[in-house]
């Protein structure tokens, strides 16, 4: 049997968990159980990571011991991954026996090779980063760059770990193994700042007593990223060398934020080779969240409303959304507006629709699911896109394509629609159609028993309502065509997505203090907006909110990928005169180069820019 382990970073909890926590945990938990499907042995570890400076400030804040602070919060994180039906089989404690007996070994290991030693260390520090920042790294206003608060200047006399030692290794590790670090545009980050070279890091504090000291020099306390990152093997009995470290290391992939790859793509592979340790073998950087186009900020109340969301909408859809709707190494913007049509659209209607069509006709015809005894048109190529949509899974699944994988399964959910519209399964209830009627059912009953099983590492808990529906008393976890039984009983079928209306959803208040940000007129008129003719549009494959497009301007043709997909058909927009700015930077958006952005109003809906009448192709627009 295989083994699979992955893990989420462990996070501070100097306050409850938030959305950013939720999604890398979700994108976690789907690996985990798409693994456990596939029949593989899995470890998913999560946790929270207490020994930090800003947790200690927390406590001191609310006049609590830290471990009494901690002992409070971490089942916040608890109860969420409940809510969230998070399936993983640790929850570490960084405060544990395990993880400090663990923590030091790993340390002595590293004192005991040469590549820990004793040195002054003054530099710019930034206390919810718990980092230090080297010069070239710092702006003339010496904030750091994430939580764009002033550093503080520290000196004390710390161990330091021999990083620059590994350079070289790691430069090497990250050529020879193209996939260790996901996405290609981490990637790219880390190669640059390698290349630009590593400094020796420190790794204890003199200055603080919260954490765990020093084995060989109990002054000092060990660096919160170094305990922090070692919680990967304590959690499995490192200490011990345990069976279950034995089975499980190296991990198969640590999932986390983009703002923390540096610290496991660099210096826990670089430890790792210190202590002569197998490396994980990926590490996966998503990209943040923004809401409405707005960074989240506590401080002006912008914030993801993850509890009124699955109060509306469900855990599922919830899950759902944050997966199907962003490329996951990208940023990702969360539109509550966005949320609603992707549950109305893509589970109320395309799944929810075709369970309750089938259960309905099933159960106005049959007595139970019926025996497939008479294949017809269109049933061999239903049963071969089953087959394909397994394969295109895996391999999206590999990639960590979530939103490709989502897209994938929702091709075969339309394919099974049509297929109902095409064989008009309703008019076949006469006793000579009746066979044909029951094989069509069968084969839109097995196709739904399919899809519960590919959608189950996402939305879990509608796989199951689904299988209880079409007659399955425990889950059924085969993915191959023709495992249904034919006799069981289906029930009548509650909806598993009532369809929201609009005006029944809590519409957000304009914020009073909430003004566009300005820029300068000299600096709107470095844009050069240009008039543009459409030639040809085209969707991109795997993306079902992106077009192609490929646009004159007059002087040149270019290539213009516009996520208007779901608002205008390829076909009505060739033709059309729209406004591109053709001196936006060349991005690449799904493996597709595009050179420039059309221009659109978006809401509710989108609707391009254009002119009132017809102009030269390349106009430039003021």
């Amino acid at each position: 049997m295989s083994t699979f382990y992955v893990t989420t970073p462990i996070y501070y909890p100097n306050s409850e968990p938030h959305a950013g926590n939720a999604y890398t945990t979700i994108a976690a938990d789907v690996l985990a159980r798409y693994h456990r499907l596939k029949g593989n042995k899995v470890c998913f570890l999560t946790g929270v990571d207490e020994h930090a400076a800003n947790v200690y400030n927390a406590a001191k804040k609310e006049g609590l011991s830290p471990q009494a602070y901690c002992d409070k919060i971490a089942p916040t994180f608890v109860k969420l991954w409940e809510r969230l039906n998070i399936s993983h089989d640790i929850f570490f404690r960084t405060t544990s026996d395990l993880h400090k007996r663990g923590a030091q070994k790993f340390l002595n290991v590293l004192y005991d090779n040469g590549d820990v030693y004793k040195g002054k260390y003054e530099g710019y520090y930034c206390l919810s980063c718990e980092e230090f920042f080297s010069e070239k790294e710092l702006t003339d206003e010496k904030i750091c760059p994430v939580h764009k608060l002033p550093l503080q200047w520290l000196e004390e006399e710390n161990y330091f770990f021999r990083l620059s030692k590994y350079q070289d290794r790691l430069l090497a590790h990250i050529h020879e193994n193209p996939d260790f670090v996901y996405p290609v545009a981490r990637r790219n980050e880390l190669l640059n700042f390698l290349e630009s070279g590593l400094q020796d890091v420190s790794i204890s504090r003199a200055s603080l007593s919260w954490g765990i000291p020093f084995p060989f020099d109990p002054e000092h306390i060990i660096y919160i990223w170094i305990e922090a990152l070692s919680n990967y093997i304590t959690a499995l009995g490192y200490e011990t060398s345990s069976e279950h470290y034995q089975t499980f290391w190296p991990a198969d992939v640590h999932m986390m934020g983009k703002d923390i790859t540096r610290f496991h793509a660099l210096l826990w592979p670089a430890m790792l080779m210190a202590a002569n340790l197998p490396l994980p073998k990926h590490i996966v950087g998503h990209g943040w969240l923004t809401k409405n186009g707005e960074a989240l900020s506590k401080t002006r109340g912008i914030f993801i409303d993850m509890d009124g969301d699955i109060a509306t909408y469900g855990v599922d859809a919830f899950r759902y959304y944050l997966l199907r709707e962003f490329s996951f190494g990208n940023d990702g913007d969360y539109r509550p507006a966005r949320l609603h049509a992707r549950y109305n659209a893509d589970l109320a209607n395309d799944l929810g629709n075709l369970l309750n069509r089938v259960l309905g006709l099933v159960n106005k015809n049959f007595e139970a699911i019926p025996t497939p005894t008479t294949p017809g048109e269109f049933d061999d190529e239903v049963k071969e896109m089953a087959q394909t949509t397994v394969d295109k899974l895996d391999e999206h699944i590999n990639t960590f394509a979530f939103d490709t994988a989502l897209e994938t399964i929702w091709e075969f959910v339309r394919r099974i629609n049509r297929y109902i519209q095409q064989t008009q399964v309703w008019t076949l209830a006469k006793p000579e159609t009746k066979p044909r009627m029951g094989t069509i059912l069968y084969n839109s009953l097995e196709a739904l028993r399919l899809i519960s099983v590919l959608i189950s590492p996402f939305i879990p808990e509608t796989a199951e309502k689904i299988q209880k529906q079409i007659g399955l008393a425990d889950f059924d976890t085969v993915a191959e065509w023709g495992c249904l039984p034919a006799g069981l009983t289906v029930s009548k079928g509650e909806p598993i997505f009532p369809r929201i209306d609009t005006k029944e959803q809590k519409q957000p208040q304009p914020e009073a203090a909430a003004k566009p940000k300005q820029v300068s007129f000299a600096d709107f008129q470095k844009l050069d907006l240009r008039v543009a003719l459409i030639l040809a549009v085209e969707p991109i494959e795997g993306a079902d909110r992106l077009l192609k497009l490929q646009v004159d301007l007059g002087t040149e043709k270019r290539q213009v990928v516009a996520g208007i997909a779901e608002h205008y058909k390829p076909e009505a927009l060739v033709g059309k005169q729209v406004i591109v700015v053709a001196n936006l930077e060349p991005a690449t958006i799904r493996n597709v180069e595009s050179h420039g952005m059309i221009l659109a109003g978006s809401g509710d809906s989108v609707v391009l820019a254009t002119l009132e009448t017809e102009m030269p192709l390349g106009t430039q627009v003021r």
